[in-house]
């Protein structure tokens, strides 16, 4: 137990035979239940995760959940989160099975969820001080430029590493969202924060050592992955604002980002005919380039105080918490 909260760490795994062990086995003795879900694993995982229930002499904290098919991350997630709330465990934090994320630090995450502190709180590799020397450069610029776009969509200006997926949720929160309706893959992280958000629920930020060059297999693909989870992210933002600012309490911001979208398409329409003048009679019509440049300018101003008031709806949804405290990092069991 962490401060006489119980905690549950899910443990994701796709074919990770190589990892799997150590993170089972450097796992902080605060955490009362260990949920290893596996997607479809084609190697030893399995086997190795059962090697280790078997070195715990029946008191093992592991348990250990198989999918008959791959089904994703993000679903692998889930299948843990509903295990550890029919657990009704306190704090559920996660812990990916490729070794990339230091159990050292797990506390830190943990603990302003358990003190009430925060509804969820997510690891940030960018705030570490080498990170640019650690992480892989083009993980690295990926991450920035979806973290960038989260941020819009999800109305958590302050979370800047969007793609961590190194986080803890209290029980509430876990109870709260709807967790079938979670994105089933890479793209979970940026998803859980959206469904966060239409429920107010507060976010932690917190500093977090990147980890790299352990004997892991990325799996990522970002030609794949940036332009499937931009389309994504827009879809996703749509609903934020349908459930957040239409259903659950209107906001006049909803009206300034319709305005920007019209504007701005608009302004394509009529920069397509500036184009098509010009190649068909050499020259610009004044009152077109006009128009055209109206209403970029007027999207743009759209935009900007739309964003305005979603930073201002959500500012107190920003948990300040001190990256370093003091205090036990467990409990009494």
């Amino acid at each position: 137990m962490f401060e006489n909260k119980t905690v549950a760490v899910v443990v994701p795994c796709c074919n990770e035979e190589t990892q799997i062990g150590g993170v089972l086995a450097t796992m902080p003795d605060f955490v009362d239940c260990i949920i290893v879900v596996d997607d479809a694993s084609t190697d030893e995982t399995i086997e190795v995760v059962k090697d280790h229930i078997k070195k715990e002499r029946g008191a093992s904290r592991v348990v250990l959940i198989g999918h008959e098919i791959n089904r994703g991350v993000g679903a692998t997630i889930v299948t843990g989160y509903k295990e550890a709330a029919a657990r009704k465990i306190d704090v559920t934090a996660i812990m990916d099975g490729d070794g990339q994320m230091d159990p050292d630090e797990l506390h830190t995450l943990v603990r302003p969820v358990a003190r009430g502190q925060a509804d969820y709180a997510k690891g940030n590799r960018l705030f570490y001080r080498g990170v640019w020397d650690t992480m892989p450069k083009y993980r690295y610029l990926g991450n920035a430029f979806l973290s960038m776009l989260t941020k819009i969509a999800s109305g958590y200006w302050h979370v800047t590493d969007s793609q961590s997926g190194y986080t803890a949720i209290g029980l509430n929160a876990l109870q709260t969202i709807d967790l079938d309706g979670l994105y089933s893959r890479y793209g979970y992280p940026n998803d859980m924060l959206m469904r966060l958000n239409v429920f107010n629920f507060s976010v932690a930020n917190l500093p977090v050592r990147p980890v790299y060059n352990v004997g892991e297999q990325s799996k990522i693909r970002l030609w794949k992955v940036v332009p499937t989870m931009s389309w994504m992210l827009f879809r996703r933002f749509c609903w934020r604002m349908k459930e957040k600012y239409v259903i659950r309490d209107f906001h006049p911001l909803v009206l300034f980002y319709l305005s920007a979208w019209v504007t701005s398409l608009a302004g394509a329409g009529l920069f397509v005919r500036l184009l098509w003048k010009w190649i068909a009679d050499g020259r610009i019509p004044p009152m077109n380039a006009l128009a055209c440049g109206l209403c970029l300018i007027s999207s743009i101003q759209f935009s900007l105080f739309a964003m305005w008031f979603d930073m201002e709806m959500n500012r107190d949804l920003k948990a300040t918490i001190p990256t370093r405290g003091t205090g036990s990092e467990s409990g009494p069991g």
